[in-house]
């Protein structure tokens, strides 16, 4: 694992991006995304916050909220572990996987914290985006583990879940801050039975419950998330299979945490991507997912495009948009604020998941790249990296100091919408990395 630490960036209170996965700008990184739809009829996610490639998440949270699906905000400083000295507990350290309820006019953020004495905690706020204040710890009566969760059901009752390995849940009680002792249940999901690893987020479809969760089913790690459904609050719940899978967004993936919520008559799977060759620096992603009659969920592949249409071969396509890496390539923060793919060995490959070339317009595609040590190439194909070969781009090595260049290349005739796979080449590491690229007519 590559060991280099991320800067902080600081973030303007509000900034837009447009329907493509990430779903946030270059330089955001929100893990855990835990998604809500509150009575002001937009989308908020809560989540944790990456800055670095050697430790999970960071001192405090940003909210990501949108009303359309398109245009994403980011409403910064709602929650701080350190600074805030009234906040109880007061620790130096970091948070973890949030989730927020709404209840009577107030927000309450749930929160994991590093004390194995109160690994759990909760903050309030009027207002959906914070700035939560007044930290308590919660008593979880001796099971002190991870990410907490908070579903309401259709009664009002509300019900804090919590674990690893085993799912915890109980009553919360009228306070929001604490938990019904008598009511809890211990290992209502197992890693045995239901492949239950931890990120717990549970919510109701008609007479149905559905708990969605990292799963462990896949390779030994939990990159997917996984569902269980049952008839019953407190189960039993029955194993459905996975959502979505993660793998191969980089090498070094090692976990899933996500959420399912209905906004504007359409489902959504909420996700996250690691990055920078680590378990870390990871982003937040969707895709729309559906039932079946029978209420299962087919499971859905990682894309490019998001909750939006493909993309469109026209416009610039930032190297990070691709969905699937195989080989040593990850994505990192470059020059400014763009990511880059970047860490290229000869063979390695890219994939974007959907682009469209319309009526066939596109003549050559172009590349913004940093050239390195050796010289390289870049083989386009659509579909599949076997099927049709679409272009050939040559990568000149570095001359001096020269930074970033255009290069380019004639295009075989291509129309509708397709995968684009990028098989990158090179002597063993040629060095060069790769900011974006459109086609032109």
């Amino acid at each position: 694992m590559r060991k280099n630490t991320i800067i902080l960036l600081l973030l303007l209170p509000y900034l837009n991006t447009e329907a493509q996965n990430p779903i946030l700008p270059a330089g955001n990184y929100l893990a855990d995304p835990s998604a809500k739809v509150w009575d002001d009829g937009r989308l908020y996610l809560y989540g944790s916050r990456d800055v670095s490639t050697e430790y999970y998440c960071s001192h405090d949270h940003f909210v990501v909220s949108t009303d359309d699906m398109v245009n994403w905000s980011i409403h910064n400083d709602a929650f701080h572990s350190r600074g805030a000295k009234d906040q109880v507990p007061y620790n130096d350290k970091t948070l973890y996987a949030p989730d927020c309820q709404y209840f009577d006019g107030t927000y309450f953020l749930y929160y994991s914290q590093p004390y194995e004495e109160a690994p759990e905690g909760v903050a309030v706020s009027s207002s959906p985006t914070g700035p939560f204040q007044s930290g308590k710890a919660i008593d979880l009566k001796g099971y002190n583990q991870i990410d907490p969760s908070v579903f309401v059901d259709d009664d009002g009752q509300a019900y804090y879940l919590w674990g690893q390995f085993t799912l915890k849940m109980a009553r919360l009680n009228k306070d929001r801050m604490s938990i019904d002792g008598e009511s809890l249940k211990d290992s209502l999901l197992t890693e045995s039975a239901h492949y239950f690893h931890e990120g717990a987020y549970l919510t109701k479809r008609k007479d149905t419950y559905y708990l969605v969760y990292a799963d462990i089913s896949r390779a030994g790690r939990p990159t997917s998330l996984g569902y269980a459904t049952s008839k019953s609050v407190f189960g039993p719940y029955e194993y459905g299979g996975v959502i979505i899978d993660n793998d191969h967004c980089d090498g070094e993936v090692w976990n899933n945490h996500g959420s399912i919520v209905e906004f504007k008559n359409q489902w959504y799977v909420f996700y996250h991507r690691s990055s920078h060759g680590s378990n870390m620096m990871r982003r937040s992603c969707v895709e729309p997912i559906y039932f079946k009659p029978d209420g299962s969920i087919p499971e859905v592949e990682m894309t490019s495009q998001g909750a939006g249409s493909p993309l469109s071969a026209f416009e610039s396509i930032e190297a990070e948009r691709a969905c699937l890496l195989y080989g040593n390539a990850f994505f990192r923060l470059g020059d400014g604020q763009d990511e880059e793919l970047a860490g290229i060995h000869d063979g390695d490959q890219a994939a974007y998941r959907y682009i469209d070339f319309g009526d066939g317009e596109a003549t050559k595609i172009e590349l913004n790249v940093t050239p390195g040590d050796s010289a390289g190439s870049i083989i386009v194909h659509v579909d599949k990296p076997w099927h049709r070969k679409i272009a050939e781009i040559e990568i000149p090595a570095r001359r001096g100091q020269e930074k970033r260049i255009t290069v380019s290349a004639q295009l075989e005739d291509v129309s509708g919408v397709h995968e684009l796979w990028l098989t990158l080449q090179g002597e063993k590491a040629p060095g060069y990395t790769i900011d974006s690229f459109v086609f032109r007519q």
